[in-house]
């Protein structure tokens, strides 16, 4: 059985199947990469998960494995919504592209788990003895039952440069990272301010399809 350690379910909140799929998934590929967890900025995870999917679980599982975290900037979701993700590590020429095969993902779906998930039940309410069966099943499934691996030759990725350089919004005042300044009305201000109207207050939200 695969050995998850303790330490990542209460990193991630709950007991559920995917954070552990994740976490193999991310494991897989340090080692078909030849690397070790990311310390600083090396690992970069393109996640193929979307959002409204419970099956996004994995990308808690995948940052614990691999050091690749949001807060770092090392992992972006492409909105695909699909249990895949592609790893690239600075150096290595080939990148990776993992995904759940199809086989395994129809093989969980008829366990009792999903049948609570399905009446908006939330894991952790689940009861313990059918989430331990199906995190079980994942962790004694061979890589090979799991995923599909494919190699990705030539991976060409640029990593955004990092930069300190702020300036203050010129509406709110608040400091904004230089490369998310807008120009309105001459002034230097930040995306909220951009697209607020006298009479409303903006939340700016990504397009995420």
């Amino acid at each position: 059985m695969f050995q998850l350690p303790e330490w990542t379910f209460e990193f991630h909140g709950h007991r559920c199947p995917f954070m552990p799929i994740g976490f193999r998934m991310g494991t897989l590929a340090m080692v078909k990469l030849g690397v070790k967890k990311s310390l600083d900025h090396q690992m970069h995870v393109f996640s193929e998960m979307g959002v409204g999917h419970p099956q996004g679980c994995m990308q808690d599982g995948i940052m614990s494995a691999t050091g690749a975290t949001f807060g770092k900037g090392m992992i972006e979701r492409l909105n695909y919504g699909k249990v895949a993700a592609i790893f690239w590590y600075p150096g290595k020429k080939d990148a990776l592209r993992i995904v759940l095969k199809n086989e395994f993902q129809d093989k969980l779906a008829p366990h009792e788990f999903f049948k609570y998930r399905k009446q908006g039940i939330e894991p952790s309410e689940i009861p313990e003895e059918v989430r331990k069966d199906i995190i079980d099943i994942v962790l004694n499934a061979t890589n090979e039952e799991l995923f599909n691996v494919t190699v990705l030759e030539n991976f060409k990725y640029t990593p955004v440069k990092g930069s300190f350089n702020k300036a203050k919004c010129e509406v709110c005042g608040e400091y904004v990272f230089e490369r998310y300044l807008r120009v309105k009305d001459g002034k230097k201000v930040c995306i909220p301010c951009s697209e607020r109207t006298d009479e409303e207050v903006i939340i700016h939200l990504p397009n995420i399809g």
